[in-house]
């Protein structure tokens, strides 16, 4: 980074030294501190060691606890954790810029259809398997026909690849909402035992029991939340980037059919007007420019 005067660059040196400081200060200093207040006071500090050690034993209490009140609802949950993960999983690698629209491909196409190889162009692009390549291959193959059905027949191999990975983003937003469904279910099966229990009018029941029986459903609940927001996030943030990666592809293919087109008008050989050598009257006076004709040759496929 380049500075402009020096009092930037002392600003910069003491916010450096400022944050080496706190570092110093909260890895050296406060331990310290921290094991002189311990030696001065052992009561506190046996009480603060029996706190900690009560947190632990605590949420290793709850984690079971949870674990053994999901005990019915495990087959279902298990299979939309794993079906989660495996989506995120997928389309992380596949919807991806490098993978859609990869750098070596596109420079490899426009070197050949600079060279005005079509053939191999279209050889190159069928045998690849990346989102350019399909819609490259559609446009192809309707190039002959003209540059806007080129276009069209792109835009709508475009649509066609987005719906079908749009498929597997939908999954998870159904996986976000079966998740509170699940964990709903849960609630409601734990509210019902609880009720029964206060209903039979034959046995005395402690409310620690009902509280015990509406902490298992809460339990499923709290489970089902909790793979419903990776879901939600997941199935938006993954929505905007196909829709990122498909407005890219069909640019970059608009771009490279266009460039296709044209240069396999140049090959054929489109008539031009060229200028022969002013031939001379008997006078002196040279006759007027004449245009010859270059003879059509048939596009290359």
């Amino acid at each position: 980074m380049r500075f402009s005067d020096q009092r930037q660059r002392s600003r910069l040196a003491i916010f450096l030294l400022a944050c080496l400081l706190c570092i110093f200060t909260a890895t050296v200093v406060a331990p310290t501190w921290q094991k002189a207040w311990a030696a001065d006071d052992d009561k506190a500090a046996e009480t603060v060691k029996k706190q900690d050690r009560g947190t632990i034993e605590e949420m290793i209490a709850t984690f079971l606890h949870i674990l053994k009140s999901v005990k019915y609802m495990w087959p279902i949950i298990g299979i939309l954790s794993i079906s989660l993960v495996a989506l995120i999983v997928m389309l992380a690698m596949d919807l991806r810029i490098s993978e859609a629209v990869p750098p070596a491909f596109v420079e490899e196409f426009t070197d050949t259809l600079n060279k005005r190889k079509f053939k191999e162009a279209y050889e190159l692009a069928r045998q690849d398997n990346s989102y350019l390549s399909r819609v490259l291959t559609a446009g192809m193959g309707r190039l002959q026909y003209g540059l806007l059905d080129a276009r069209e027949v792109a835009n709508n191999t475009v649509e066609s690849i987005k719906a079908s990975k749009e498929q597997f983003i939908n999954y998870l937003a159904t996986i976000g909402t079966l998740g509170p469904l699940c964990g709903l279910v849960g609630t409601v099966y734990s509210m019902i035992g609880a009720f029964t229990q206060m209903a039979d009018r034959t046995q005395n029941k402690d409310s620690h029991d009902m509280a015990d029986t509406l902490s298992h459903g809460l339990a499923v609940t709290l489970l089902g939340i909790g793979l419903a927001v990776p879901a939600v996030f997941a199935h938006v943030f993954f929505k905007n980037r196909l829709t990122r990666v498909a407005m890219d592809t069909a640019n970059v293919a608009d771009d490279l059919l266009t460039q296709m087109y044209h240069n396999s008008k140049k090959a054929a050989g489109a008539p031009v007007a060229v200028e022969t050598p002013p031939a001379k009257r008997p006078g002196g006076t040279p006759t007027d420019v004449r245009a010859v004709q270059i003879p059509t040759v048939k596009p290359a496929e």
